[in-house]
């Protein structure tokens, strides 16, 4: 059996005890040894031999600079409408984006909700950990091509990419820091960032002080929208007219994509597509989530794929999620969500606002269900009456829409440092 974690691994919060028996066979091999955790999966701990997990044991990267992406890398997307960000800053922002001293406690980074393998988004959980075990009520969007998004976060409520990373730093149940002055205040005294800071904004003259709220948020921002993902099969085949860039269940899937009005939602630009029309729909997802919260519904999820049911009481709140609602204060918005791209949706699983939808065809088949029984859900929301081949060529279709530079932007944002309290030296 699993041994509880010993006192001084406890954190100020209760933790539900299933959590501190997960964190546990996380953590076995660290108590061992203070200086590091061993990255990959030591079966250590476990209770069974046969356990199955898709965890990747990571090999060191080394460090570069940043490196402008090929130009066949934006094939199928819209052109930007302002100038790419220095690359300074883009190396700064993606070493900030893996320095886990930006929390409360130097233990989460943003990277640690936004993995570079798993699609910039977490594969394996529905709605990411936040600091101390903390549940976080919606599922980790993609960061693939945010610089396209005008309004962020799964109810649109902001629509500035270098302010939106104040909402997860100060978030009780995500990173956890108090107000903006701590976490600014705590990047001038770490490792050379003042240096690197004052490099990356030489031209700028609006601060006195090299580190600054808007700063930070310019050169997070400068590193999420270098993450442009397309030039799919998709792409070469519908706007770069290679008839052999795709399969012909991919061109049938499309055909059916259209033909059931799945674009009228992700939609098809002139030249390019985002696959998305960037508003706000009820599918039905809500209604069904807010069903189940009120059935008070406990499904625990201890490992990837294998779901139990709990018959005691566990401090996982069921929280009511109102989506855009929350933001205008419309009831008519209530459930609606931001559409979210296609692009490179192969590799974003779990799906919808809340990750209840564990894969592509599982999310073909709600659609072709015609969704919920929301009597509010979008009038695009509709059985599709698409048969078992149908759904094939449309889960197809959808896998060609996978940029072939997703393995150099994980590769990529590797090579960055990995900040925390055990390197905090000079250019950690």
């Amino acid at each position: 059996m699993l041994q509880p974690l010993p006192h001084k691994y406890h954190t100020p919060r209760r933790l539900p005890r299933l959590c501190q028996w997960m964190l546990g066979a996380l953590l076995a091999a660290a108590i061992a040894s203070e200086a590091s955790i061993v990255p990959g999966d030591p079966r250590e701990g476990y209770t069974e031999e046969d356990f199955q997990t898709d965890s990747r044991r990571l090999t060191p990267a080394g460090s570069s600079a940043g490196e402008a992406l090929p130009a066949q890398a934006h094939n199928g997307l819209p052109g930007f409408s302002a100038a790419a960000p220095p690359a300074a800053q883009v190396d700064l922002g993606r070493r900030l984006f893996f320095d886990r001293r930006l929390s409360a406690n130097a233990t989460l980074s943003c990277a640690m909700c936004h993995v570079p393998e798993q699609g910039f988004t977490q594969n394996e959980l529905k709605t990411p950990v936040g600091i101390e075990g903390a549940f976080v009520r919606r599922n980790a969007p993609s960061l693939y091509n945010i610089a396209f998004v005008p309004a962020l976060f799964h109810d649109g409520r902001e629509p500035d990419l270098a302010e939106q990373i104040w909402a997860p730093l100060l978030a009780d149940n995500e990173m956890g820091n108090s107000t903006r002055t701590s976490v600014v205040a705590r990047l001038t005294h770490l490792d050379d960032y003042a240096a690197r800071f004052e490099a990356a904004f030489a031209a700028d003259e609006s601060s006195a002080n090299p580190i600054s709220e808007r700063r930070l948020g310019l050169a997070l921002a400068a590193y999420q929208r270098s993450l442009i993902a397309a030039d799919s099969p998709f792409d070469r085949w519908f706007f770069g007219g290679d008839s052999h860039a795709v399969s012909a269940a991919a061109k049938h899937g499309f055909t059916t994509f259209m033909n059931s009005g799945c674009g009228a939602c992700h939609s098809l630009g002139v030249g390019h597509a985002l696959f998305t029309d960037h508003g706000y729909h009820n599918t039905g997802v809500g209604y069904l989530a807010e069903a189940s919260r009120k059935q008070n519904v406990r499904r625990v999820q201890i490992a990837p794929g294998v779901v139990i049911d709990v018959d005691t009481v566990i401090s996982v709140p069921q929280v009511e999620d109102r989506g855009r609602e929350e933001v205008t204060g419309n009831r008519s918005d209530r459930w609606r969500y931001r559409t979210p791209t296609l692009r490179n949706v192969a590799l974003t699983a779990p799906y919808m606002h809340d990750g209840s939808l564990a894969t592509l065809r599982a999310v073909v088949d709600y659609y072709n269900r015609g969704g919920a029984d929301d009597p509010n859900q979008d009038e695009l929301v509709r059985p599709l009456g698409l048969t078992p081949a149908q759904t094939d060529q449309l889960v197809a279709f959808l896998r060609s829409l996978t940029g072939s530079n997703v393995a150099a932007l994980a590769q990529h944002a590797r090579q960055a440092p990995i900040g925390d309290t055990h390197h905090a030296g000079p250019g950690s």
